[in-house]
């Protein structure tokens, strides 16, 4: 079997250990005789996978008491509308814009007619950075941002403190670092980076928000629904939270969220290195105060389309897949989600620089 290293933005890799348990499970689940897919998610095979991925959940990033976890669906851009939905109330609502994903939200908060505020943007800059010294308004329904911005590669190093609820975007680094739930109210992420597949919607909601929903809400559209039947009131992503569990488990037996936060720092580390001593033929397109642990978006000098297709094709060759950059960025992009190992992160590295050198 080969496998190729993946550095693709999203869907994105899946440890090893986790695809090689679902494959021996796959037909005969826990002597079942059915696979988990197969299975009632009424059944007591299938509530052993959901309660225990979200103890698992709760364990691992310390998720207090007075928190819901939520499983749900429609990804994470349906809770571009689904948070304003459920959380205003009829004041202001705060926005940080840095980049495709944080403006998408800001799209949808305004189509419901709300007091939309803008309160820090890096566009000028095609989102090179995270803006510092963020100001909410305390009183304000809520405080909106995107922790990682998967195309411009970009990464807030702490968040904002605020009274008011603070939401969190954590589609693309959930589960790379720890939380401190002292600043956040409510998160969210599309399990499809760091947490398995594609099809499960992760949302962390604080139980006080929950009645803030207004009558005129549809009933799937309401944390306060899945809030009140454990994510069951009606059939969730079964498979896909069965993987999330199973990822979960993996990032234990790595030692963790601090664990695997320091991983990445180290992949990180190998890959800005290579970018900042190839003598100008790499340039990252995040400032370095800003700069990503799980997207690493660069350029070779002047931009140059042709030699940036050629390393492409060269790592295709290598074995590697998903460097292509976003339309928005152009250039190279390597995501080095949690599945994407050292050595994985070092053989791109090497592909790095003795491309530079055959190429300047």
């Amino acid at each position: 079997m080969s496998r190729a290293i993946n550095f693709g933005a999203g869907p994105a890799a899946i440890p090893l250990e986790v695809l090689q348990e679902a494959q021996e499970q796959f037909l005969d689940f826990n002597g079942t005789g059915i696979s988990i897919m197969e299975a009632s998610h009424r059944s007591k095979a299938y509530e052993g996978v959901h309660n225990n991925a979200i103890a698992l959940m709760r364990e691992l990033y310390a998720i207090p008491d007075d928190y819901d976890v939520l499983f749900l669906q429609g990804g994470a851009s349906l809770q571009f509308a689904m948070i304003p939905m459920n959380l205003t109330l009829g004041g202001k609502v705060q926005y940080v814009d840095t980049g495709v994903w944080s403006s998408k939200a800001i799209k949808e908060a305004k189509i419901q007619n709300l007091n939309v505020e803008v309160v820090a943007s890096s566009k000028e800059r095609n989102y090179d950075y995270i803006p510092e010294n963020i100001v909410f308004d305390d009183n304000a329904d809520y405080a909106y941002i995107t922790s990682n911005n998967t195309i411009f590669g970009t990464q807030y190093r702490e968040y904002p403190s605020t009274k008011a609820p603070l939401v969190v975007d954590a589609s693309s680094d959930i589960f790379s670092y720890p939380i401190d739930w002292s600043k956040v109210s409510l998160m969210f992420a599309g399990a499809q980076k760091n947490a398995g597949p594609s099809g499960t919607t992760i949302v962390i909601i604080k139980k006080s928000l929950l009645d803030r929903v207004g009558e005129n809400v549809p009933t799937m559209l309401r944390y306060k629904t899945h809030a009140a039947e454990n994510s069951l009131f009606n059939t969730p992503p079964t498979f896909g939270i069965y993987l999330l569990g199973l990822t979960l488990q993996w990032i234990k037996r790595q030692g963790g969220i601090k664990a695997v936060q320091a991983n990445n720092e180290k992949k990180a580390k190998l890959i800005y290195n290579a970018i900042d001593n190839s003598n100008g033929f790499y340039i990252g397109h995040a400032q370095k105060s800003s700069r990503s642990l799980m997207n690493v978006a660069f350029n070779i000098k002047d931009k140059d389309a042709e030699i940036e297709a050629k390393l492409i094709k060269l790592s295709e060759k290598s074995n590697m897949i998903g460097l292509k950059g976003h339309r928005s960025v152009g250039g190279l992009r390597a995501s080095i989600y949690n599945a994407v190992s050292v050595e994985d992160v070092r053989a791109l590295v090497d592909l790095m620089e003795s491309f530079a050198k055959e190429n300047s």
